[in-house]
């Protein structure tokens, strides 16, 4: 076969291949993993690890993907070797608890060989050194040499998904790119060289790890495999490396447009060019997936990659913006395949743009400071650069520690990460952004051995308010029990409820759950599993047994509530989206029945008269009473028809789609009004920052709206009356208030500035003389140190040389202040070194400058004795 194939094909060709082999197909999840433990997808398995885990049961147990990673543990090889990126594509198949080693391994053979045809005389196959299973079935059964098949360690040929769990062997196939790339005389299949590149490895998931390490065999075996379009591409295109391949050779060339650098002339060039075209495919990526720039968790990934990206631009010659443009190149290249991206091209290159201009000053500024460091550092002779520069660098500069650690290594110098990060401790004051989520007693094991017994939870919430039940499980302090007793705190599981779980934003249900002899308070709805609903309550009399019938009734006021914020929030993303562009997405929710929270993309405060006409918009189409319906469909069904897909959140093949009028299509699981009349009115309460491009409305309904506005005209009706006007009369008497406070604060400060002179006048006179230079030492009455610094500055205007030392108190606090004519400070006289002296006799500490330094105290008893110690040293110092 040509060695012409293009990506478009391979990925084509290859889950044609696994259908024929009764797969099915399924797409690739977002770059963001629903599971808040994992930070991004790193591997076509993640989205199917509660079905490896048994937590689930999937719908097929034969399954392919193609599916768009992110890893950054190897950054530092990307460009400097022909195989590492941060992003690329997986081509994986997988089996849950279907088949095994038997067929997985001749599968991938066959593709391999004969559906893309690589040359077999250059496949080696490694598999783990006690796996004589596989050993035999590539040798014996596909035919694979021995002296073609190696045995290599746990470090390189077993897998595990952490220190228990799932686990098992493996088995990679590597292709010997050629002689001409080995490393040494040494050089063989398992080196880290660029000659045996690792095409495609397949997971054998066979154990399961105890507490203890001891390896149990599971009862059902999986498959797990994942092979690297971009390395296949570049076998069969005969490309060097990965950035020669049509994936990425696009984008090589649009770096070279917007730098001007030319690619495969100069080495250290050409790594730089690798990184821009690799990064700009990363963060275009995680922008379209709805990662934004932070300084926290995924966001600190992209804005790490965003600011790698410029700076090795910028080493190739750009002078201007231009990651922007390489967005356009990514997207012309990869939205024939991901037709997202192409949606949301104008987005993601706002993100990126914003997320560029504000790096661009940071850059030049914090380069300027590396650059000083750096060259003290070997001045010094020292081979690393002091750690509270480092930290001064991130912390005041925003400059990335990646970006220092990486340019110090260029110029022969370390930074120490440890004492970076006890610095990072010290002055982190932020919650940790991924949080643990909703608390639940039980373990999910607990949690997926009932889903197994049981099934799935029927949810009726959208068409009743109460509904007859039996109780199918009961948990108590974590464990599954067959009954409890009144005063227990329980977790109870129903065959089916009217109960909403929380999800999407929405919080859970309250209610009652009510047996012939007992009473059970639901304070919490949760969907620990999806399709199983826990309700979290206390037995509040009598007990209750597995299996007793029951009725299930929701709060339905409460509920009444949260539906007129639900559907409030997304009359508010419409509006957003008319009033601000076709930019704003919704980056997060809270909808309670108290109010509602709504995050969106957005780089700038909103304007009072946008806030203004967002709400108008709002509250139109309430008043205008619109149907608000719901329907299941497709996924695709839904995102074709236009429905807007909320980022973060993780779809299946059926969705539910909320439409209001022919104005608002969104996808939502959650529960709503039925027109948009119930909601009564919006009324836009608080408009923040809540990020970089990330803004926050939060807004209340129904009765809360109605509250606030009475509240708002009671304080009116207030204002009428201590101002004794009315109407637009408020405003006039308000502004005629400012004007004479202002008035009156000129006022003050005219007289103040008269006493100032009076005493500064009193304070000369009573001064000395030595050699011909004025010394003033006082404890001038209730004087804050702005106020002492007046009076400094008047006595050195009007007397010069002088010195002086002035103090005050407040209370227990103590100021103190020692100035020095600026003709003389630091000949003889320094005022930092004699406030440095003195400052401990108050307790405090402080600093300043040759001519003016100054200190702050918690013991105003030793004022005095600092005054009379910092005299006599201006003395002494002045003889």
């Amino acid at each position: 076969m040509a060695h012409t194939m293009q990506s478009n094909e391979i990925r084509e060709r290859y889950l044609k291949f696994f259908e024929r082999q009764s797969h099915k197909i399924l797409r690739g999840s977002s770059l963001i993993p629903n599971d808040p433990s994992l930070l991004l997808t790193t591997a076509g398995m993640v989205q199917f690890v509660p079905y490896f885990k048994g937590e689930l049961k999937p719908e097929y147990s034969r399954l392919t993907t193609v599916q768009r990673c992110l890893r950054t543990t190897d950054i530092e090889n990307i460009g400097h070797t022909a195989r590492h990126l941060s992003f690329f594509e997986m081509l994986g198949n997988f089996s849950i608890g279907d088949y095994f080693k038997k067929e997985a391994i001749p599968w991938a053979w066959e593709f391999i060989t004969k559906e893309i045809g690589l040359d077999t005389d250059r496949i080696w196959i490694s598999v783990f050194t006690d796996d004589d299973e596989a050993y035999d079935i590539w040798n014996k059964d596909v035919g694979v040499r021995e002296d073609r098949i190696i045995r290599l360690g746990e470090s390189e040929n077993f897998w595990s998904m952490g220190e228990v769990g799932p686990c098992g062997p493996c088995s990679e196939m590597l292709y010997d790119l050629g002689d001409h790339l080995k490393c040494g005389p040494d050089c063989e299949p398992g080196c880290d060289c660029d000659r045996f590149l690792e095409v495609w490895n397949l997971v054998f998931m066979q154990y399961n790890r105890q507490k203890d390490g001891k390896l149990e065999p599971l009862p059902k075996k999986n498959i797990d495999t994942g092979m690297g379009l971009e390395r296949v591409c570049a076998i069969l295109q005969g490309a060097e490396t990965a950035f020669d391949t049509d994936l990425l050779k696009p984008i090589v060339d649009a770096v070279t447009d917007v730098t001007g650098a030319e690619y495969g002339k100069d080495k250290k060039k050409d790594v730089s060019i690798k990184i821009v075209a690799d990064h700009a495919r990363a963060i275009t990526f995680m922008a379209n997936d709805g990662i934004l720039p932070s300084n926290e968790s995924r966001g600190y990934v992209l804005r790490r990659l965003t600011r790698r990206a410029i700076r090795h631009g910028r080493m190739l010659g750009s002078k201007g913006l231009f990651l922007h443009e390489l967005v356009d190149a990514v997207i012309d290249k990869m939205g024939g395949v991901y037709e997202d991206v192409k949606k949301n091209r104008l987005f993601i290159k706002e993100i990126i743009g914003d997320e560029e201009k504000r790096f661009d000053k940071t850059l030049k500024q914090g380069l300027t400071l590396l650059d000083a460091y750096i060259e003290k550092s070997k001045k010094d002779g020292k081979k690393e650069i002091d750690s509270a520069l480092v930290f001064k660098l991130y912390d005041t500069s925003g400059f990335p520690f990646e970006l220092t650690k990486e340019i110090a290594e260029e110029n022969g110098l370390s930074v120490h990460e440890k004492k970076f990060d006890e610095l990072m401790q010290e002055q982190r004051r932020r919650t940790q952004e991924m949080s643990a989520g909703v608390f639940v007693q039980a373990d999910v094991e607990t949690y997926a051995e009932i889903l197994e017994n049981i099934g799935k939870t029927k949810f009726t919430g959208y068409s009743e308010e109460m509904t007859e039940v039996h109780i199918a499980a009961i948990l108590k302090d974590g464990r599954i029990v067959g009954e409890a007793k009144n005063g227990d705190e329980v977790e109870i599981i129903l065959n089916r409820t009217p109960f909403y779980a929380e999800m999407g934003g929405q919080i859970g249900d309250r209610g009652v759950v009510r047996t012939k002899s007992a009473s059970v308070t639901v304070y919490d709805t949760v969907t620990p599993l999806p399709d199983l609903i826990v309700h979290k309550g206390k037995i509040d009399e009598g007990g209750i047994k597995k299996g007793d019938k029951a009725s299930a009734s929701i709060d339905s006021a409460r509920r009444a509530a949260i539906r007129r914020n639900h559907t409030g929030t997304h009359l508010l993303h419409w509006a957003l989206r008319r009033v601000l562009g076709e930019h704003v997405r919704q980056g997060g929710s809270l909808v309670d029945a108290v109010h509602l929270r709504f995050d969106f993309t957005h780089g700038q405060v909103l304007k009072p008269e946008d806030i203004t006409k967002i709400e108008t918009m709002v509250n139109r189409q309430i008043l205008e009473n619109h149907q608000v319906k719901s329907y299941t469909t497709t996924f695709k069904y839904a995102t074709e028809s236009g429905a807007i897909a909320f980022f973060g959140e993780k779809y299946g093949k059926y969705v539910r789609v909320l439409e209001i009028n022919d104005f608002s299509r969104e996808l939502c699981g959650g529960t709503h009004v039925s027109r948009t009349g119930d909601i009564g009115q919006l009324k836009i309460t608080n408009e923040s920052s809540v990020g970089a491009n990330l803004r926050r409305i939060e807004a209340v309904t129904g009765m809360e709206a109605y509250g606030r506005a009475k509240e708002q005209a009671g304080l009116v009706k207030s204002a009428e009356a201590s101002l004794k006007a009315t109407g637009t009369g408020i405003l006039d008497h308000i502004k005629a208030l400012q004007e004479t406070v202002k008035r009156q604060a000129r006022e003050i400060e005219t007289l103040k500035a008269r006493f100032s002179a009076i005493e500064v006048a009193s304070l000369l006179s009573d001064s000395d003389e030595i050699n011909g230079v004025k010394v003033v030492t006082a404890k001038i009455k209730d004087k804050d140190m702005s106020e002492l610094r007046v009076i400094a500055d008047e006595i050195r205007n009007r007397a010069r040389p002088s010195v002086m030392v002035l103090g005050s108190t407040k209370g227990e606090r103590a100021s103190l202040l020692v100035a020095v004519s600026k003709d003389m400070a630091g000949e003889k006289v320094s005022a930092d070194k004699i406030i440095k002296e003195v400052g401990h006799l108050i307790e405090g500490g402080g600093g300043g400058k040759p001519d003016l330094a100054q200190a702050g105290g918690r013991d105003a008893a030793g004022l005095d004795r600092a005054i009379d110690q910092a005299g006599r040293k201006l003395r002494e110092l002045l003889k």
